[in-house]
């Protein structure tokens, strides 16, 4: 492992130098590996684990590539990660998802264009009159989601979307067990969005936290 650990931070000071850019085609493994020092056993376990992480891209066939190095990408791994949350750290996520979100939210009530907005009434109003609560948490998603893509920054998002996971199992579980849950949770949507089509950063920032620490305390006294 200490072997392939070098290996993989050989590669990454190619990267981080620029004598590698995103796109661009690793040299042959043959001729790498003589370049780097190291065998072509453990240059493909290096391969192999900067590929899991979406560091580099192996076309079969065509060879290995360096891969945009976008922070959706790059953050996808820790999707993985967080899939593997345990019930009892879902309110550690929701924590971090309050730190997150409403920073986001203020962001996007000064970034997101008059068309994404008018994009975001469109999500709350396809909602039916009586949703069922898988619908009710596909437009939550789909709600924050493109608040957290109005915000501008990549990275931002890229975390909030990595939090998805743990937190829609606790969405589920509230829709199913909290009296008025549903009603509640859309009128904080549409505070959050009149506050972002007023371009109010300060009252959609507060939104958000309400509509976030709601869930939170009411999970807090579920577990």
């Amino acid at each position: 492992m200490a072997v392939t650990d070098a290996a993989i931070d050989r590669i990454k000071d190619m990267i981080i130098t620029g004598e590698l850019a995103p796109g661009d085609r690793l040299p042959k493994e043959a001729d790498l590996a003589e370049r780097l020092g190291l065998s072509r056993n453990s240059l493909r376990e290096a391969v192999r684990a900067l590929a899991l992480i979406n560091v580099l891209d192996v076309r079969q066939g065509d060879g290995t590539y360096v891969t945009s190095l976008e922070p959706r990408l790059l953050l996808d791994a820790l999707s993985f990660v967080v899939d593997f949350h345990r019930d009892d750290t879902v309110l550690q996520f929701f924590q971090v998802r309050r730190i997150l979100e409403p920073a986001a939210t203020a962001m996007a009530a000064t970034t997101m264009s008059d068309a994404d907005i008018a994009e975001l009434r469109k999500i709350l109003d396809a909602l039916p009159a009586n949703p069922s609560i898988e619908q009710l948490v596909a437009n939550d998603l789909e709600f924050h989601q493109r608040i957290a893509e109005g915000s501008g920054n990549a990275v931002l998002c890229s975390l909030i979307e990595s939090l998805s996971g743990p937190t829609t199992r606790a969405r589920v579980w509230r829709g199913l067990t909290q009296e008025n849950a549903p009603s509640k949770t859309l009128d904080q949507h549409y505070a959050i969005y009149e506050a972002i089509a007023a371009r109010q950063p300060e009252i959609a920032q507060a939104w958000a936290t309400v509509h976030i620490a709601g869930v939170e305390e009411w999970l807090r006294q579920a577990l």
